[in-house]
């Protein structure tokens, strides 16, 4: 089939890569020249805009943006909306919130155009391995490009979920899960370098992919990281949040439904990127005044 593809960056790049393999013709558009080039080198075809990229199309054109989520995709839609007619189809297939993908939709359903929202988790690794997508979208554009999907994807790894929005909302909840996955991890692994005892910690997390009911993907890529640098020494414990744990605790809290794992797991977040939290220094003054406990004085 034939695509454009906005945005070449650690996953559009690997995704357009792998589409080219797959035999897809692939014009793409992205600001950084040299992705642009490394991409060209590839097999795909290169736009100089995206008024270029439209015209290099065959009409009906589908367009996949991978750009991050808000402004980016919005100044993106805005400025491809006038270059399209009935009949185009828009994929965003980065982590948008299901509300505005939503609000998008609408809007270019006015002129006839078809948008998709595509749930993408893969990460670095799917060049090799192939993505997940959760597909949101009308039934006859998911069948339209479902040969697309199927490249994209490793074997049962893509299915149409619903309707406008259910694919970004899957992908949401499916990034929340994960951060209450990850802090799991995290705090198991700590309490065992704390335990006294000589575990080797890459060897311990690749003996529990055997067999073990906690066996994932996540595991076997903590074994990975402690065989690098088993006391992870080259890593500051800073972690930020790409916006889906925040709008999945969220949505709990607008249903109505008690997840506290991965609410906690999103403040541990919150925590890590403070050098020395206030609120324990009010804690420590506290203890300090109403029982006269030791406090630590800053150097």
């Amino acid at each position: 089939m034939q695509i454009g593809f906005i945005g070449l960056g650690k996953m559009g790049a690997n995704m357009v890569e792998r589409l080219l393999n797959g035999g897809h013709k692939t014009v793409v558009f992205d600001f950084n020249k040299a992705a642009v080039e490394a991409a060209v080198a590839k097999g795909a075809i290169a736009a100089e805009s995206l008024e270029d990229m439209v015209a290099k199309l065959d009409r009906p054109c589908a367009i996949w943006i991978m750009v991050p989520s808000g402004n980016p995709v919005t100044n993106t839609i805005a400025t491809l909306k006038p270059l399209l007619t009935a009949g185009d189809i828009l994929i965003d297939g980065g982590n948008s919130n299901y509300k505005e993908t939503l609000s998008r939709g609408a809007d270019l359903k006015q002129n006839g155009i078809h948008y998709m929202d595509v749930g993408t988790s893969g990460g670095i690794w799917g060049l090799k391995l192939g993505y997940c997508m959760m597909i949101g979208a009308e039934k006859e554009s998911f069948e339209h490009l479902e040969p697309i999907f199927k490249t994209l994807a490793p074997e049962n790894g893509y299915m149409h979920v619903g309707a406008l929005g259910a694919g970004h909302y899957s992908k949401m909840i499916h990034n929340g899960i994960e951060y209450g996955m990850m802090e799991a991890y995290g705090e198991g692994f700590e309490i065992l370098r704390a335990s006294g005892f000589d575990y080797d910690l890459g060897k311990l997390a690749n003996l529990w992919m055997n067999g073990s009911v906690i066996r994932s993907w996540l595991l076997e890529l903590c074994g990975n990281a402690f065989s690098e640098d088993p006391d992870l020494t080259q890593i500051r414990g800073y972690v930020e949040d790409s916006g889906e744990g925040r709008w999945t605790v969220m949505e709990a809290i607008d249903k109505n439904v008690p997840a506290p794992a991965l609410t906690l797991a999103l403040m541990i977040r919150f925590r890590s990127r403070q050098q020395d939290s206030f609120s324990a220094k009010v804690i420590a003054a506290l203890r300090n005044q109403f029982g006269g406990h030791g406090v630590k004085k800053k150097d």
